[in-house]
């Protein structure tokens, strides 16, 4: 799910590919599958390996198997955990959350934790009768969200660490006349998950190719730095920030 491009992502898999097949993986698909409706790609019984965000997770799948969780070399992660950005036109007078009341909020999708429950988690306390936005607009991808900022058709988004340092390598030119005002809570990061029909050989397999991936090229040009089996409790803190924005009245941005 992170990459400018795909063909990052598509070089990725094609390293990763080769190391499974050697580690004794009977097959794997030559090229990566790009689908439209992924929550319906999450939940196929024949999934190999896909990273999902870390909301679906706890929300919807409770049927896959989690493979493990790469650490990003981007400030605002600290080892597999990772946090978004309050991002904000340059220019705009605000300077902290409390400053966006009642302005329009930007953001990529509903079952989003860094574009969406993380951002919801940081309104509810401030937010009065259950609402703190005047206005919401879904995006569909935080470099969308980011265009809506520049654009003056939003003034705030949350955007995931991860996606801004890859973005500001790649295009520095989508960052400008942009500011950070603040950062959501740190949860574990986007896990890489199977099928629950895996068998146990093949997750073996599965987590020591992605393992095996931190000391390649294409892996440093995703800003990937470590890898970690996170379990699925940790990432109940996502569970606990909506339940939290829920006590509070504030359901949705």
């Amino acid at each position: 799910m992170y990459g400018v491009g795909r063909e990052q992502a598509d070089a990725f898999w094609q390293v990763l590919r080769g190391k499974l097949l050697r580690l004794g993986l009977p097959a794997a698909p030559e090229r990566l599958s790009w689908p439209d409706d992924l929550a319906q790609h999450w939940r196929r019984e024949d999934l190999l390996l896909s990273q999902t965000c870390g909301y679906p997770l706890v929300s919807s799948l409770p049927q896959v198997q989690l493979i493990g969780t790469y650490h990003y070399r981007v400030e605002g992660c600290d080892g597999p955990n990772y946090r978004s950005w309050l991002v904000v036109r340059a220019g705009d007078s605000g300077e902290r959350l409390a400053d966006f009341r009642g302005r329009t909020v930007a953001y990529n999708s509903t079952d989003s934790q860094s574009g969406y429950n993380g951002l919801r988690a940081l309104i509810a306390p401030l937010a009065q009768d259950g609402k703190f936005f005047g206005a919401a607009i879904a995006s569909g991808a935080h470099y969308q969200s980011l265009k809506l900022i520049r654009s003056g058709q939003a003034d705030i988004a949350a955007i995931d660490s991860i996606s801004m340092e890859l973005l500001r390598r790649a295009q520095p030119q989508a960052l400008e006349g942009l500011k950070i005002i603040g950062r959501t809570a740190a949860v574990p990061g986007l896990p890489l998950i199977t099928a629950a029909g895996t068998p146990p050989e093949q997750v073996d397999i599965l987590r020591a190719g992605a393992r095996a991936m931190l000391d390649e090229a294409v892996s440093d040009r995703l800003l990937i730095g470590d890898f970690s089996l996170v379990p699925r409790s940790a990432y109940q803190i996502i569970t606990v920030l909506e339940q939290q924005a829920a006590a509070q009245g504030v359901t949705a941005l």
